[in-house]
């Protein structure tokens, strides 16, 4: 993911500035244009200054909800986004977001005000005072840096964007010991790391190629890592005449209507199956992680080629016969160059073969979603081939959007994968609403994910945003009470009754209507989401799933 439109080169300051202004400075030098966050006590400092730079805020209801919507906006935008709390319990409840962007490869900053640098070390009960929250920051992002000086902020935001914009995205965290944020001193402006994307051994391509060129049954699997490389991919696809699968966060990379895709989901069994016909499978920018396989690693009996721009993951989950550690736009590149027309006979048969396989994965993806296909059905006749769905961890999201729901673009279908985290779908939709403010944006939840952030739905309506917000509502945690059920146990905790969904959001100065599931659900549900995009604040929209035998009201 590159930042865009930062500065080419700044020019060191000798006008001394507090540690407040010295950060938000050196984020408005880095291109920052849209922070997310809850102002405290210990970080005034830094809100004191955020107009002055232009930098726009969003106030969310929880600092989790704060993490969700940088997110969200970096995985819809491809820039870097940016979550400011104040101290403490604040950092704290931002740590589950910011562990679902380290899992997923998301670039969102987190920074905080720490401890005053003279704090004792065992503590004094000091306001909001945690052990080491750096440390504990530490634990769940790339890294998380405690600066000790005014002068030190400016390098430590441009070695936190150099991270994260440079090889493989990851969130940082950086702390500012609140007692530097209202001290003067010069603190000279850092430019921006140049990006410089991986290029590949010209060896290993080469030997890549040869493989590619000769098989006569290719395959690609594409994940999140390929997500700027849209042209590269479909070039190469092309030429080698390689159908292609991808990962939820690979979805739309290349675009559904394309005749070699066969569309998102790699759990299917008919994917698997596909995956072990190939001769030789090129993965790209995908972890092979089993929170994408779901039923066990990848059969790939054939040779593998991995492209991936972290040394470490290329030999993680499965061992390629070639390993290309570079950038993904960069490798497919390469790749299309090396093979250009080496194998007609693939690419003519390819179209057919991706026929046929398109097939039954899409029957895997409808037998696994039948009872969401006319869910899916309205969502898309509402969204066209520009909208963007944010997703939560929820049946109705993995069982029946994931793969039934077309994908034509990357970044169009926001979801939390590795972590798989509750409560992501509603934020992470307002990030990416004000990412893209004229592209229809929709979040999608299940009723017990959604109740992890309702609250959300206040700052959404106060910011005046046309968000429709679909809840399909199955009476609890419908996927735990089912695997309560196969272990043959009685479900318990997972009955969370129905509450008035459409009177909470407009008690949060939302509209709120429900769409019976008699009639036509499909048709009913594209216009409630069609109209909800023309309005001035976010539109809760309730499904009530039919309940099978023998679950409880």
């Amino acid at each position: 993911m590159n930042q865009t439109n930062p500065s080419t080169h700044v020019a060191a300051s000798e006008k001394p500035r507090t540690g407040g202004e010295a950060l938000v400075a050196a984020l408005a030098d880095h291109g920052v244009e849209q922070i997310f966050g809850i102002p405290g006590t210990h970080n005034l400092a830094v809100y004191a200054h955020l107009s002055s730079y232009g930098i726009k805020h969003f106030s969310p209801r929880h600092e989790q909800g704060a993490g969700y919507a940088a997110d969200g906006y970096a995985r819809h935008s491809g820039r870097v986004g940016v979550c400011l709390t104040t101290s403490g319990p604040a950092i704290l409840n931002a740590a589950a977001a910011a562990a679902q962007a380290y899992s997923d490869s998301v670039p969102v900053l987190f920074i905080s005000p720490g401890l005053p640098l003279q704090h004792p070390g065992r503590g004094n009960g000091y306001l909001h005072e945690i052990k080491d929250q750096s440390r504990a920051m530490d634990s769940v992002v790339a890294y998380s840096h405690r600066v000790t000086s005014v002068e030190e902020i400016p390098l430590a935001v441009a070695q936190a964007f150099g991270a994260m914009t440079n090889g493989r995205p990851r969130p940082v965290h950086l702390e500012i010991p609140l007692d530097l944020l209202d001290v003067e001193a010069v603190a000279p402006a850092v430019a921006p790391v140049p990006l410089q994307p991986a290029a590949p051994a010209q060896r290993l391509v080469q030997d890549a190629a040869r493989l590619l060129a000769e098989a006569t049954k290719p395959g690609i699997v594409v994940g999140g890592g390929a997500r700027h490389a849209v042209q590269e991919l479909t070039r190469l696809a092309d030429v080698l005449g390689a159908p292609v699968i991808t990962t939820a966060n690979g979805k739309g990379v290349l675009p559904a209507g394309h005749p070699l895709s066969l569309g998102a989901g790699v759990h299917h069994p008919a994917a698997a199956d596909f995956a072990a016909g190939c001769d030789v499978l090129l993965a790209v920018g995908t972890e092979l992680a089993p929170s994408d396989f779901w039923i066990g690693p990848l059969k790939a009996h054939g040779q593998l080629v991995r492209i991936d721009v972290d040394p470490q993951q290329i030999i993680t989950n499965a061992l390629p016969d070639v390993a290309l550690v570079c950038d993904a736009a960069v490798g497919l590149k390469e790749l299309s160059e090396a093979v250009s027309g080496a194998n007609d006979t693939a690419a003519a048969d390819g179209h057919q073969r991706a026929a046929t396989w398109r097939e039954r994965v899409q029957e895997d993806a409808r037998n696994e979603g039948r009872r969401y296909l006319d869910i899916v059905e309205g969502m898309a006749a509402a969204l066209g081939e520009n909208g963007v769905v944010s997703a939560d961890s929820a049946m109705a999201c993995y069982y029946g959007a994931l793969s039934n729901l077309p994908g034509h673009r990357p970044g169009s279908f926001l979801y939390p994968t590795g972590v798989g985290t509750l409560g992501y779908g509603l934020p992470a939709a307002i990030g990416a609403k004000l990412a893209a403010p004229d592209r229809p944006v929709m979040a999608m939840h299940g009723d017990g994910g959604l109740m992890f952030s309702v609250a959300e739905l206040a700052g959404a309506a106060e910011a005046g945003l046309s968000l429709p917000v679909l809840v399909v509502d199955n009476g609890g945690y419908g996927e735990i009470r089912d695997e309560q059920v196969a272990r043959g146990d009685r479900p318990l905790g997972v009955d969370l009754g129905r509450p008035d969904f459409v009177g909470l959001a407009r008690s949060l100065g939302c509209y709120g209507l429900e769409v019976p599931p008699d009639g036509n659900l499909a048709d009913g549900l594209a216009q409630a989401i069609t109209d909800a995009f023309t309005v001035d604040r976010p539109t809760l929209i309730l499904v009530r799933e039919p309940q099978a035998e023998g679950e409880n009201e």
